[in-house]
C-alpha cells in the first residue's frame, strides 16, 4: 500500500494488486504550483496557485500548509492576491479572466469579468487596483462593488505582480520590456525604474523601503533602489521565480514549481515549502530509460534513484510551449503536444524543436506509429490523426473526448475515449471496443503484448491483453484525477503564453516492465512493478 500524502493526505492509501509493488518515483508535493503570495492579517503566507485552482495559507515557522479555498471551489485559476482591512480576499483568475472577492466566511462574487490575462493586484488605502499580464494590457482601479473601473495606465507590455511605494506611486514590472516602471495612481506618463533586468515577474517593498523583485528568466531575486535603479544580487535561484511577500521583516520567494524559499540573508536561503510538480501530465520512456515528465510550463527527466532534472520551460530557449504529452524519437528526443496545438520534435540538450503539425483543439496523447508517422488524439474535434510529412490523416473522427494514444508491434492504433469510457482500436479505417465499462480512460500504454490504463474516473491503472481479455485492476485508490470526490475544474488558456491547460493523466512503461504513472492528484509520478 502507499500512504496518501503532499497535497493529497487527505485522501486514499493506494493499493497494488496481488504481485504488483507501488512506490513513489518523486516526492508527493505540499502545494499545486506557487504563483502570487502575499502575507496575511495572521502573519501567514497566502499562495494562489493557478494549477489546482487553490488557495493555501502557510505557517511561516513550521511549514504547515491550510487550504482556504480548494480545488472545485469558486475561485478557479488563481494567480494573484491581496486583502483589505477586512479581510476580505480578492483574486486575479488568470484563465478566466476576471477579478473575484472571497469573504472571511466564503461569501464569493465577481468584482470584474472582463479582464484579459488578469494578473497582478494589489490594495492601498481603499484602492483596489488590478492589471493584465499581455501585450497591450491595462492597469486599472476596480470599484469593489461591481461598477465601471477605471483605467490608470493601458498599452503595457505584460504587467506583472506590482505595489504601490513609499511615495504613493504604482511601481511594476514591464515583462516585455524587461523593465520596472512607476506611474502615480491617477495616471499619466509612466517612468522607468531599472532595466536590463532578468525579465521581472514582481515588485514589491521591503519594510526597510527598497524593492525586491524577482526575475523569472534568470532566476534571481534582486534588491533594487527606487531612487537610482542600482541592484544587486539577494538570492540565485532557479528560473521560474514569481512573486515576493515580507513577514515580520522576513523576505519570501514563491517558485511557480510549488517552492517557497526564505531569503535569509544575501546569498543564503532557506526552504520553507519544497518544490514538486504541478500537476503532473504526459509521461514517456527513452531508449537509455531516462523518463520525461510533462508538467505543463516545466518539463523534467527522471533516472531512478535521482532527484528531477529540469529539461526545459516556457522561458528557456528552444522550449516548445506548454506541454501535455510526449513520445520518445530518440535518445533525450521527443514528440511532444503542446497547450497551443502544436506537436513538435524537442530536443532539450540542444535547445531547439521543431514544429510538426500546428492549429489543433486541444491535443492530448501522442504516439508514434511503425512508419513514424506522429499519432495524436484531438480532444476538441473527437478525431485522431496521423501525421507526417507535413500532412495530417484523419484515422477516426466522432469519438467521445479523446485522450491517451498508443500503438501496437504491429501498427494498430489505440484511443482512450475518455467521455465514453472506453478503449478502441483502428483498424483497416473501422473502430472496434476493446475494453469497456471504464470511469473515465485518460493515458494508455502498450507493453510485451498487454494494454495499461491509467483511468481516472475509477482512480485505478486496468491491464489486459490487446484483445480485451485477461483483464485485471493492477492498483486501485490512486491518487489520480484529482481530488477525491471533485471534478477539477479544466482552465483555460493564459493569452499568447499557452492554449488551454487541461488535465492529463499519462502512463507510460519501460522496457523491464514497470509502468509509470502521473499522479496528479497528489503532484508525483509513480512506479508499478511486478514483485
Amino acid at each position: 500500500m502507499l500512504e496518501a500524502s503532499g497535497r493529497n493526505s487527505g485522501g486514499l492509501t493506494a493499493k497494488p494488486a496481488e504481485g504488483w509493488a507501488l512506490h513513489r518515483m518523486t516526492r508527493a508535493s505540499r502545494l499545486n504550483g506557487a504563483n502570487g503570495i502575499r502575507t496575511g492579517a495572521d502573519g501567514r503566507i497566502y499562495v494562489a496557485q493557478v494549477a489546482g485552482s487553490t488557495v493555501s495559507a502557510v505557517d511561516v515557522n513550521s511549514g504547515a500548509v491550510e487550504t482556504i479555498s480548494p480545488t472545485g471551489g469558486a475561485i478557479i485559476g488563481p494567480d494573484d492576491l491581496a486583502f483589505d482591512e477586512a479581510g476580505n480576499l480578492y483574486c486575479t483568475e488568470i484563465t478566466e479572466g476576471r477579478v473575484s472577492m472571497m469573504t472571511p466566511s466564503g461569501d464569493y462574487r465577481v468584482i470584474n469579468g472582463e479582464m484579459p490575462v488578469a494578473n497582478p493586484i494589489t490594495y492601498h488605502q481603499g484602492r483596489l487596483i488590478a492589471g493584465e499580464l499581455r501585450i497591450g494590457g491595462r492597469i486599472m482601479e476596480l470599484d469593489r462593488d461591481g461598477g465601471a473601473p477605471r483605467v490608470i495606465l493601458e498599452g503595457l507590455p505584460m504587467v506583472n505582480a506590482f505595489e504601490v511605494g513609499p511615495d504613493g506611486k504604482l511601481y511594476f514590472p514591464a515583462q516585455g520590456a524587461n523593465e520596472i516602471w512607476r506611474v502615480g495612481l491617477e495616471g499619466g506618463e509612466p517612468e522607468v525604474v531599472a532595466r536590463d533586468l532578468g525579465v521581472p515577474d514582481s515588485v514589491k517593498f521591503h519594510p526597510d523601503g527598497y524593492i525586491v523583485s524577482t526575475q523569472v528568466y534568470s532566476g534571481q531575486v534582486l534588491r533594487i533602489d527606487p531612487r537610482t535603479g542600482e541592484k544587486s544580487v539577494l538570492a540565485d535561484l532557479q528560473p521560474g521565480l514569481d512573486n515576493v511577500a515580507f513577514a515580520d521583516g522576513r523576505t519570501f520567494v514563491s517558485h511557480i514549481n510549488g517552492s517557497i524559499t526564505e531569503i535569509v540573508a544575501p546569498g543564503e536561503t532557506r526552504p520553507l515549502v519544497d518544490k514538486g510538480l504541478q500537476w503532473p501530465l504526459g509521461l514517456a520512456v527513452g531508449p537509455n530509460g531516462h523518463v520525461l515528465v510533462a508538467d505543463g510550463g516545466f518539463v523534467y527527466l527522471l533516472q531512478p534513484g535521482e532527484d528531477l532534472q529540469l529539461a526545459g520551460m516556457l522561458f528557456s530557449p528552444g522550449f516548445p510551449g506548454w506541454v501535455r504529452d510526449a513520445v520518445a524519437s530518440g535518445a533525450d528526443q521527443w514528440i511532444v503536444t503542446t497547450a497551443n496545438g502544436d506537436v513538435a520534435r524537442w530536443t532539450p540538450a540542444a535547445a531547439e524543436h521543431e514544429m510538426l503539425a500546428q492549429g489543433y483543439d486541444r491535443l492530448m496523447g501522442v504516439a508514434l506509429g511503425a512508419d513514424g508517422a506522429v499519432v495524436a488524439a484531438e480532444y476538441g474535434t473527437g478525431r485522431v490523426l496521423a501525421i507526417a510529412g507535413g500532412n495530417a490523416e484523419e484515422l477516426a473522427s466522432g469519438l467521445d473526448r479523446p485522450m491517451g494514444v498508443a500503438v501496437d508491434g504491429d501498427g494498430i492504433v489505440y484511443v482512450a475515449e475518455s467521455g465514453a469510457g472506453r478503449v478502441a482500436k483502428l483498424a483497416g479505417g473501422r473502430k472496434e471496443t476493446v475494453l469497456d465499462d471504464l470511469a473515465r480512460p485518460e493515458g494508455i500504454a502498450i507493453h510485451d503484448g498487454a494494454l495499461y490504463v491509467a483511468d481516472a474516473g475509477a482512480r485505478a491503472v486496468v491491464r489486459s491483453d490487446l484483445s480485451g481479455g485477461a483483464r485485471e485492476t493492477i492498483a486501485s485508490d490512486l491518487p489520480i484525477g484529482g481530488p477525491e470526490g471533485v471534478e477539477a475544474p479544466q482552465l483555460g488558456g493564459v493569452g499568447d503564453m499557452c492554449g488551454p491547460m487541461y488535465t492529463f493523466v499519462g502512463i507510460a512503461a519501460a522496457s523491464d516492465g514497470t509502468i509509470y504513472l502521473s499522479a496528479d492528484a497528489e503532484g508525483s509520478v509513480l512506479a508499478l512493478a511486478r514483485t
